[in-house]
């Protein structure tokens, strides 16, 4: 539990200054096509900045050049939006401590604060619809899609895995 706590922190203070070096988009860019570099253009900047994160632990452990694991853990979190910092804290804060009131504020077509609970609720299932739309592989797709269930095959753990480092 105290693990977990700690990697809340940490980030919470990096979401506070995200950032991304032209040295780390251009890395990512090597895994992604056009259309997938617009999806993570369009990505908040703490968004980009997490996904190339998440992508360097997928490196890390993965064997090979696996295109498709990498562009799935870069573009993983692009269902998001735009999401203020206060509404991640909130989605976090509920999810752990009461999933009930956080699934009550969630509201596709409410008030903005509530769209965003709803997104962050369901952006896995969104992230996979965009990556589809912009003629995403299957494989990428299915990845982004499945992020928050069991995995099904050792590169699904080694994305969730990477996500929750």
């Amino acid at each position: 539990m105290l693990a977990r706590l700690r990697h809340r922190l940490r980030q919470f203070f990096g979401a506070l200054r995200p950032g991304v070096s032209p040295r780390a988009r251009f890395d990512a860019y090597a895994w992604l096509d056009t259309p997938q570099r617009r999806i993570f253009e369009s990505m908040m900047l703490r968004d980009q900045q997490h996904g190339i994160e998440v992508y360097r632990r997928v490196r890390a452990g993965a064997a090979g050049n696996d295109r498709r694991l990498f562009a799935a853990a870069l573009l993983h979190d692009c269902g998001k939006g735009e999401v203020r910092l206060w509404q991640r804290v909130a989605h976090v804060v509920l999810g752990a401590c009461a999933p009930a009131i956080r699934a009550r504020f969630a509201s596709e077509h409410g008030a903005a604060w509530r769209r965003a609970f709803w997104r962050l609720l369901h952006h896995p299932e969104i992230g996979a619809t965009m990556v589809a739309a912009a003629g995403g592989d299957p494989d990428v797709v299915r990845m982004i899609g499945a992020q928050d269930a069991a995995p099904a095959d050792a590169r699904l753990a080694l994305l969730q895995a990477a996500d929750e480092a």
